[in-house]
């Protein structure tokens, strides 16, 4: 007797224990390919589904073709980890990587079409909650959607379900091959990292209900190389009524005509790197000669050939011959997955007629500034709104990680992240409450501007943010001490 009343409080501690996690437990959700359950996350009520698979692996025989439909399981899939990301390089502390804290991931892989969602929501088909869609930056040759600064959770709480994603990679992405567009039945080959995005819309469109989400309210948004692939699906017919807004960090505007007696104002670095765009005939003939030097003369060859040997070609080349080739690692103007330019399709009125924001960080890849006044006035010309913005606060620095590179300085190329993501938590960097009220502000803009259309939410003039005109190209100015979150007018930036 005694033992059983020893045991008692024993046995109520186990079984209550189990009760509270099934309080917490994520449904059970069915998606394209089964089921899925995910786990809670630090905010109660808040639910991530890690590592979802939104197409087939692109590896064996389906190594550069397009997305292929997504291979059933049986059982409860449990998405409580990353799936793999991308294959790139590896990251070595210093500079990004001591920044963003790499090292926690799962290995990087050819398999990489995995997706995460976060929401407050699971299971709820007829809450029709906003939805955002975030597309990694990072050259198109780096990067994925579960780098701690994209940590979801507070978009989830603040009502909007969001989405992140991995997709194909530098040569595994992006390369063109002669033989690749004669098997293609639209003749082309490349762009595969944004066929990815393509498809990870589409299963958007068919499966966030599952998750609280209205299918048919999707942002889409990207910083960087991210930034330059919102560029691509606003301009791509594939992408057309997938999305009903855009957002685009860091990815430059659009380039400046001279006018009269005037020299053409240079364009800046990200938009020489955006608007570079070989023919398909240039990009597989270079492709071609590369891949002709190193041995791997036909498509069984290349197919057959190893994920490092194949991702090691390019550099390889470059070293032993002292080119500089800069192939398979962007998007092209392919005329099936894109059409022109997204400078031209801009002037022309044929990119996605959406509400767009769009802005860049103080000490960011060159001014962009004239760039993205120019596409706002030409967005105002056809009727359509954009707001601009920029981001000038100098993130701080204890002097705790001197092997941080002086690019990561001031309000570099991407520290608006931490921020826009409201993730400081996650950052080595010893924050102030100004920035957590920063973070609390932009992230309001946000998960409003995917809401309503609107950074400044239901109440129109609650940031006092009002689209860029060419009457009055204003910019949005986030800074430490921005008591207001006053427009600034555009012209030399504010340091706080």
């Amino acid at each position: 007797m005694k033992k059983i009343l020893v045991l008692l409080p024993l046995l109520a501690m186990i079984f209550g224990c189990a009760s509270e996690q099934g309080a917490s437990q994520s449904p059970v959700l069915t998606v394209e390919g089964g089921q899925i359950q995910g786990i809670e996350t630090d905010i109660p009520g808040v639910f991530a589904y890690k590592g979802i698979p939104y197409a087939a692996a692109p590896i064996g025989d389906l190594r550069w073709k397009e997305p292929q439909p997504v291979r059933p399981w049986d059982s409860i899939r449990q998405c409580d980890r990353f799936g793999h990301p991308g294959y790139q390089a590896v990251h070595y502390p210093g500079g990004y990587a001591t920044e963003w804290g790499y090292g926690d991931e799962a290995p990087y892989s050819e398999d990489c079409l995995y997706l995460n969602v976060y929401t407050n929501a699971p299971g709820k088909i007829d809450k029709k909650l906003p939805v955002a869609l975030w597309i990694h930056g990072g050259g198109y040759r780096e990067g994925w959607g579960s780098e701690p600064e994209f940590d979801g959770q507070e978009w989830a709480a603040k009502g909007v379900v969001l989405v992140t994603i991995n997709y194909r990679l530098g040569i595994f992405g992006f390369m063109t091959y002669p033989e690749l567009s004669a098997e293609s039945p639209n003749h082309v080959s490349g762009n595969y990292g944004i066929l990815d995005q393509i498809q990870s819309l589409k299963w958007v469109k068919e499966n966030i209900t599952q998750f609280g989400g209205d299918p048919n309210n999707v942002t889409i948004f990207g910083q960087s190389a991210g930034a330059g692939s919102v560029r691509t699906l606003c301009e791509s017919p594939l992408a057309r009524g997938l999305f009903n807004k855009a957002i685009i960090m860091s990815g430059g505007g659009i380039n400046v005509p001279a006018k009269d007696g005037e020299e053409a104002k240079p364009a800046t670095p990200i938009n020489r790197f955006f608007t570079y765009n070989p023919t398909l005939q240039e990009s597989e003939a270079e492709t071609k000669k590369v891949m002709d030097w190193a041995g791997l003369t036909d498509l069984s060859k290349l197919r057959a050939a190893s994920t490092e040997i194949l991702y090691t070609i390019p550099q390889l080349y470059n070293m032993v011959t002292g080119n500089d080739v800069f192939l398979m690692q962007r998007p092209i103007v392919d005329g099936y997955v894109s059409l022109k330019s997204f400078d031209e399709a801009t002037r022309a009125g044929s990119i996605a007629d959406v509400p767009y924001m769009i802005g860049y960080t103080l000490n960011d890849m060159g001014s962009m500034s004239a760039g993205i006044a120019e596409f706002c006035k030409v967005r105002q010309q056809q009727q359509g709104k954009a707001w601009a913005y920029e981001f000038a606060r100098p993130l701080p620095d204890d002097g705790s990680h001197p092997e941080v590179t002086a690019r990561l300085k001031g309000a570099f190329h991407s520290s608006d992240l931490w921020f826009v993501f409201k993730s400081l938590k996650h950052c080595w960097r010893p924050w102030t409450q100004g920035d957590w009220d920063l973070a609390e502000k932009m992230l309001t803009a946000w998960t409003n501007f995917a809401k309503y259309s609107d950074p400044n939410g239901k109440d129109t003039d609650s940031l006092g943010w009002t689209p860029c005109t060419e009457e009055a190209p204003q910019f949005m100015l986030f800074k430490l001490d921005d008591k207001d979150a006053e427009a600034s007018a555009m012209g030399d930036p504010i340091i706080p």
